[in-house]
């Protein structure tokens, strides 16, 4: 080996070391290094996409963000609280205000933040029905001959789609059951909602009448226009069970469509976020608008739902909003420096 070789082979290895210090010193910059992160999602799949943006939020930050876990809200609530997992993407406030408090409220746990607005949800049926009969609210199913209209099973009762246990919306339907009289003629259907909303859109295709239990940001409206397919049913009045009992769910146009119009916050860990001040900032900070939800919930029920095209979904987010995601993690880092 000559001797020109043998210093430009010295140089390259150099540069190469330095450039290994060079980028070992970046990382260790980061306020996020070493530190795990554990996310938790229900076992609603529509909610992987605001979760994994999150995540890869924290990435940036230096964060080791683990694989998400899947646990109903309650148990997610209180294993936040207790310190064994990091965050949710997907608190409903006020609907998940049971759980919240069960599991120590801001004791324990943190919700800086709106990360997504406007959340409704409430009771549909199809369009062609409440035409035809003039059903504008839910307490006209107290009618045996309204209720029988939508029985699916020949029991001569109302089969609603409704709410899976655990979600926290189940608590309100069967409450309202109770409160507007409708045990004797309304059954709650409750299991995987996922197969339940499949059987009622077959239903609807094929011109039956359909009663069901619906949420936004979801797919479901997209496939059953309110307006056009679908009418939303009002209710006789406001009655929640538990903490948000107090609640008045009157809209300010005068409708009363049985809820109220729920936020989704980032809830974490309070040890977590006050020991990680940057993570703290980005909860605070990130939006994602319910249109934006709405859409790549819609090309998950059309077939795109891979894990691999979930991930695709959301790198295709950030890259189309690369400012709004940068800015996120530009003032995550500054936060962290004060």
């Amino acid at each position: 080996m000559t001797i020109s070789t043998t210093r430009r082979l010295t140089r390259t290895l150099l540069a190469s070391t330095l450039l290994t210090l060079g980028l070992a010193a970046q990382a260790a910059t980061l306020p996020g290094t070493g530190i795990n992160v554990l996310p938790l999602k229900s076992s609603i799949a529509e909610e992987t996409f605001q979760t994994l943006l999150v995540s890869k939020a924290l990435e940036k930050l230096g964060y080791d963000v683990q694989p998400i876990k899947e646990v109903e809200y309650a148990t997610a609530h209180v294993v936040i609280g207790n310190g064994d997992a990091t965050f949710a993407a997907a608190h409903w406030n006020p609907l998940h205000a049971d759980f919240y408090k069960a599991a120590g409220g801001d004791a324990k746990l943190s919700r800086t933040g709106v990360y997504s607005d406007n959340a409704a949800q409430g009771y549909l049926i199809d369009k062609k029905t409440a035409d035809k009969y003039k059903i504008t609210n839910l307490s006209q199913l107290s009618d045996p001959k309204i209720a029988k209209l939508f029985d699916t099973n020949g029991d001569g009762k109302a089969d609603l789609t409704g709410c899976n246990p655990g979600w926290g919306c189940e608590g309100v339907i069967e409450h309202q059951l109770t409160a507007f009289k409708l045990r004797d003629t309304v059954t709650h259907n409750q299991g995987s909602y996922a197969a339940l909303i499949a059987d009622t859109l077959t239903r609807f295709k094929n011109g039956q009448p359909v009663l069901y239990y619906t949420w936004t940001p979801y797919w479901v409206s997209a496939e059953l226009r309110p307006g056009r397919d679908v009418v939303w049913l009002e209710v006789p009045f406001s009655s929640l069970p538990g903490e948000q009992a107090k609640l008045n769910t009157e809209l300010p146009n005068g409708k009363n469509y049985g809820f109220v119009i729920n936020k989704q916050q980032i809830v974490a860990n309070k040890v977590f976020v006050e020991a990680n001040p940057a993570a703290a900032k980005l909860f605070e900070l990130m939006r994602l608008p319910v249109a934006d939800i709405n859409a790549q919930n819609m090309r998950m029920s059309q077939g795109e739902n891979t894990a691999a095209d979930i991930e695709r979904h959301t790198n295709g987010w950030i890259k189309a909003h690369q400012k709004t995601f940068d800015s996120w993690v530009a003032q995550a880092l500054a936060a962290a420096k004060k």
